[in-house]
């Protein structure tokens, strides 16, 4: 499978470029600046304004687009989920790609499922509150995705706060919150292990930490 990641500069976009070449995928990273980027071997590198390119191209024959867009400071006001997302879509439609899988947050699922009464009442809003410019992004992205029709098969994966530690055996849960932290290699796995489940098409999924070492990819849960 072709697969190509846009955010791959960012620090989960560079382990799911990672990830998804060590499973065997032709890979094509999406960076702004490419003489600042590193790829690994094999991957090819495409230099693209993704947020701002509303011509965007990507490879013709790509077979599947994941989104590590996301914001590197609470303190940047801009949005980039969701202009970068809308620009990913309509260069999806124009060569006829149908795959998406896209990063979003725990906060932005306001049911609260799967999530402890003191998380979804005391540190969930407050955690808004501090961030409101990042989450309302989340949001509009996640509806873009959502209103994209029947040409994407979409996915959104939800992880909590992101740490640099031993990834684990993590689960994916669907239409409910995981762990209030999450291991960033992780969140690299699962984005790469939903991209080729037919199951996981349609779904948002939030993201269990494990309890011990990962001894290989786990796929999504029903």
């Amino acid at each position: 499978m072709h697969v190509v990641v846009a955010g791959a500069s960012g620090a989960t976009g560079r382990l799911v470029v990672e990830q998804a070449r060590a499973a065997g995928h032709l890979v094509t990273a999406i960076v702004r600046d490419s003489g600042r980027y590193d790829p690994p071997p094999g991957v090819v590198v495409h230099q693209a304004e993704v947020v701002t390119d509303q011509d965007l191209t990507l490879p013709a024959d790509a077979d599947a687009v994941i989104s590590a867009l996301g914001k590197r400071s609470h303190q940047d006001p801009a949005p980039v989920c969701a202009a970068g997302t809308a620009n990913l879509v309509a260069a999806m439609g124009r060569i006829g790609v149908r795959r998406l899988v896209v990063v979003s947050a725990v906060p932005v699922l306001t049911s609260g499922a799967g999530e402890a009464w003191w998380f979804r009442h005391v540190l969930r809003p407050f955690v808004r509150r501090s961030a409101p410019g990042i989450y309302a992004d989340l949001e509009a992205m996640e509806e873009i995705v959502r209103g994209a029709g029947p040409s994407v098969d979409w996915t959104i994966v939800r992880p909590g706060y992101l740490v640099d530690t031993e990834a684990t055996d993590y689960q994916l849960v669907p239409e409910a919150n995981g762990s209030t932290s999450v291991c960033r290699a992780d969140l690299a796995d699962a984005l790469v292990a939903t991209t080729t489940d037919p199951s996981a098409i349609g779904r948002s999924y939030g993201l269990r930490r494990g309890g011990s070492p990962r001894r290989m990819s786990v796929r999504a849960v029903a």
